[in-house]
């Protein structure tokens, strides 16, 4: 049970160092269609790596893809992977880190309502209320930037907030995909197919002296690339095994606040008590809708 707990843990801190990775990386002049090319291409191998391991190093080989898997593959590569890494990577360009990942915390409640929306899954009066705390937390903090920065917050929130209904897409059509063809396999393919679609841009939307970037970018891509996208998904998985999927997500509740503390003594970002109530109303509304979602399943 430690080991679960410690390895959920890591994983939720791992995955909220990207934000200040990214954030970091912006000061140094890169855009985010370069800088999200940097990091799919130094993950791609390790991405084609896990998909190979989970086709030909099993016990006992996975049956060939259908064209269907494919194409589902395909679909779920970019709503999952491609758009949602983007559409973060250029909201972040105008939020702060807090924010950004205040936000992305609500995916369960968009999951949720997709869920709603999509199959008609029920949905209580205890959740609603839940996921009206959560909006009212993300939209203090929201207000709070505004204040401060003007109507450019208005415009990165839109974008992260897009990020999340696109990732929160992948985990509702994703369900089927995932029993017939595995969680590890799956995950390695859609990944590589969204770096592709990096690479696929950059090439489309830049010019080639675009990928002259100063080091340090590049050294921060390998970080985020690394130690803030293959290793957690694997770390996480590994959690799932041992703790099951509900209790990991419940430890998934540290990430939003290792994303306010690096952020205050990394990228010296001011911690409030609008950021705090804000803080308290994500994580308290999200506990709630979890906590149903768990005693229905």
């Amino acid at each position: 049970m430690a080991g679960g707990l410690a390895l959920a843990s890591l994983g939720a801190i791992a995955f909220s160092g990207k934000a200040i990775i990214v954030k970091l990386a912006y000061r140094h002049g890169v855009d985010a269609v370069t800088l999200i090319m940097y990091r799919m291409l130094f993950a791609l191998p390790i991405f084609l790596a896990m998909a190979w391991w989970a086709t030909y190093r099993q016990a006992v080989r996975p049956p060939a893809l259908s064209r269907r898997d494919w194409l589902g593959v395909l679909g779920l590569g970019i709503s999952g992977y491609y758009l949602a890494s983007f559409l973060d990577f250029a909201g972040l360009a105008y939020v702060s880190a807090s924010l950004e990942r205040l936000i992305l915390y609500l995916n369960p409640t968009l999951v949720l309502l997709l869920g709603r929306v999509l199959y008609g899954k029920p949905i209580t009066v205890r959740q609603v209320v839940a996921m009206g705390v959560s909006y009212c937390g993300v939209l203090l903090v929201f207000g709070h930037e505004v204040n401060l920065q003007g109507g450019q917050i208005a415009w990165g929130t839109l974008l992260v907030f897009l990020s999340a209904v696109s990732y929160a897409l992948y985990l509702v059509y994703s369900g089927e995909m995932v029993q017939r063809i595995g969680s590890l396999r799956l995950v390695g393919l859609a990944t590589s197919v969204a770096c592709l679609c990096c690479l696929i841009q950059f090439a489309v939307l830049r010019p080639w002296s675009a990928a002259l970037v100063a080091p340090e970018v590049l050294w921060l891509s390998v970080l985020n690339a690394t130690l803030c996208t293959a290793v957690p998904v694997l770390i996480v998985m590994m959690a799932i095994e041992r703790i099951g999927a509900g209790l990991t997500a419940q430890t998934g509740m540290i990430g939003p606040l290792s994303t306010i503390l690096m952020g205050v003594l990394i990228l010296g970002e001011p911690f409030t008590a609008w950021v705090a109530a804000g803080t308290v109303l994500v994580m308290a509304g999200i506990f709630v809708v979890t906590r149903g979602a768990q005693r229905r399943a």
